[in-house]
């Protein structure tokens, strides 16, 4: 042609790229929009949150919903801005640690609002108290253990032997293990894809606002899921480097088995790494080889080492097995809680909605190593563990699932946004909503009366507990609860029949522990001072003193009255304090918080 053009041209021309279908203003604002609506639909839903320790439907009877959603509308704006200043920071397990560790701390306000902390720090004592080997000896005979493994009561003993009995201590080290498991998140995503997701992976466990109420009280579920991600990271390094990280892997399988019943079911996810890995090194007849004699040193020595704790305190573990079987496994059906409450209120929608297109981004990609994180999820479906505390262990893998469905989005900075918007929203309604409700709970009571009594010039505490009408738990639990939060020495003379119940009553009844609750030696009264102050505990701060009781404080005066309530649960705990009559006033104007 004249014109220099040929027809066959047309087929070297570079075709233009398809337009997106949203650009990436529009994919925030759609990102902004869902985080605001879900909140409000949250809300409305909140009637279908059956959990049975942060419901919607109790949380947000005290907070305002409408101031609580123009902070959130605030936050979501303020993630805009956010969005470009993270763009710049790289994804390092120091920053995660640090954020963790910061919103785990905001929660420390939250009193002990789970009783099976009694059984915690009844054990942790004894070994502040009597040393690691009394400890290990007791442990199960003096020692009641109930269904509670060793592992991170003895690690709490350490901390008060080490560092003081402080409930502070205890916060300082749950927190750490929250914060580290969310390392050990983002580690564990680094090695099966990239550094971003398994970072995004770590930070979406702030965007699971149950977790922010567990990472300061003294139990062993935050603990238990570090040493399960710990025992997953050190497989997988160990499978693909060997060396030292055998010994490694060998390790935090026996503190992971040791942590908590529920981790034997789940260190089966170790067996689907195995697998994994040997299906990725296929090609390789000498790294299969390799994989296969790491995985049979690991086993051997972790094997030697869990079979020798186990064969010593062989009657222990037979009977808590028997018990579990007996009586927690049935149990675990009356206590449930809907996949609904956990999936949708308890972890935020946009960390389920992310985890459910994973699913879509791995069929794809036919991704092997998705079956890593995906395994424990359906261990939960298919066995049906309706309880959100239960698996609290699981949820680091939720968040690694939401991470890699997210990786499917090309746009860098849509998806750190989602993030931000998932965890902003946690935030809010944890801080908001969870925390005011915790802390209205009567467990609050123990906490300010510990405070209370730090202030006072006695050094010894006499505690009575008065047994309800209708108990729902025996009674006598608080007392370690209450030392927990006090510097005092407590004195509390404990009698079986007292609090008796009809075997048929406490027999299902998922604190039936209380009822086999045994006051522990350090606790007798071995000449207590005369000017101790006396403590009664009792369901409400009106219940009249028994005869005894009166003549016991005929010469005191009561001096505090901590009473509060939250009109939900049908245990309460209430407080009144009593000193002696011209007794000197208040040694420090401001308490020690313990």
């Amino acid at each position: 042609m004249e014109d220099g053009f040929r027809g066959s041209d047309v087929y070297n021309m570079p075709m233009a790229a398809p337009a997106p279908l949203l650009r990436k203003s529009d994919s925030i604002a759609l990102v902004s929009l869902f985080g605001l609506i879900t909140f409000v639909v949250q809300y409305v839903l909140r009637g279908l949150d059956d959990n049975r320790l942060t419901s919607w439907q109790w949380a947000f009877q005290r907070a305002d919903p409408v101031h609580l959603f123009l902070v959130l509308a605030a936050g979501i704006a303020g993630s805009v801005l956010l969005v470009s200043a993270a763009a710049r920071l790289r994804p390092s397990p120091v920053i995660l640690f640090l954020i963790c560790f910061l919103a785990g701390s905001a929660f420390w306000p939250e009193p002990e609002v789970i009783v099976d902390a009694s059984r915690y720090f009844t054990q942790a004592k004894h070994l502040e108290l009597y040393g690691v080997r009394r400890f290990i000896e007791a442990w199960g005979k003096d020692i009641g253990v109930w269904t509670d493994l060793p592992l991170v009561p003895f690690i709490y003993g350490l901390a008060f032997r080490i560092f003081g009995e402080t409930r502070f201590c205890i916060q300082m080290c749950t927190t750490f293990f929250f914060s580290a498991g969310a390392v050990l998140t983002a580690l564990i995503g680094k090695e099966l894809w990239d550094e971003e997701t398994g970072f995004i992976g770590g930070m979406l466990l702030l965007g699971m606002p149950y977790l922010f109420t567990q990472a300061p009280l003294m139990l062993v579920d935050v603990p238990a899921m570090f040493f399960l991600l710990a025992a997953v990271y050190f497989f997988i390094r160990a499978l693909r480097s060997g060396g030292w990280m055998t010994v490694a892997a060998a390790i935090s399988i026996l503190t992971a088995f040791y942590a908590k019943y529920s981790n034997w079911l789940m260190l089966s996810i170790l067996a689907v790494v195995l697998l994994v890995e040997l299906a990725r090194v296929r090609q390789s007849p000498e790294d299969r080889l390799r994989c296969i004699r790491t995985f049979i040193a690991v086993a051997v020595l972790s094997g030697v080492m869990i079979g020798s704790v186990f064969l010593y305190k062989l009657d222990v573990f037979s009977g808590q097995l028997r018990f579990l079987m007996e009586y927690q496994k049935p149990g675990l059906r009356r206590w449930g809680e809907s996949f609904l409450s956990t999936f949708f209120f308890q972890i935020h929608p946009l960390v389920t909605a992310a985890a459910v297109f994973s699913l879509y981004v791995a069929a794809r990609k036919r991704d092997v190593s998705y079956l890593i994180v995906l395994w424990l999820i359906l261990v939960v479906f298919v066995l049906q563990i309706r309880r959100i505390r239960y698996v609290i262990m699981v949820l680091p893998m939720v968040g690694l699932m939401a991470a890699y469905g997210l990786a499917g989005l090309k746009e860098s900075a849509v998806r750190r946004f989602y993030v931000l918007c998932a965890v902003i929203s946690s935030l809010v309604v944890a801080l908001g909503a969870f925390l005011p409700f915790l802390e209205a709970m009567s467990a609050v009571n123990l906490k300010d009366a510990g405070a209370y009594l730090d202030t006072m010039r006695e050094r010894t505490v006499k505690v009575y507990v008065l047994p309800p009408e209708d108990p729902a738990l025996n009674p006598a639990v608080s007392v370690p609860l209450l030392d927990l939060f006090t510097r005092k020495r407590i004195v509390y003379s404990y009698d079986p029949r007292d609090f008796q119940q009809p075997l048929e009553k406490i027999e299902k009844s998922p604190l039936r522990f209380t009822w086999e609750y045994r006051n522990p030696d350090y606790y007798q009264d071995n000449a207590a001072e005369n000017d101790a102050v006396v403590v009664v505990v009792s369901e409400s701060g009106g219940d009249p003193l028994p005869q005894n009781i009166s003549r016991i404080i005929a010469g005191y005066s009561l001096v505090k009255v901590c009473d509060a309530h939250e009109d939900v649960f049908q245990y309460r705990t209430s407080v009144r304090i009593y000193r002696k009559k011209g007794a000197p006033g208040l040694e420090r104007l401001f308490p020690i918080v313990k």
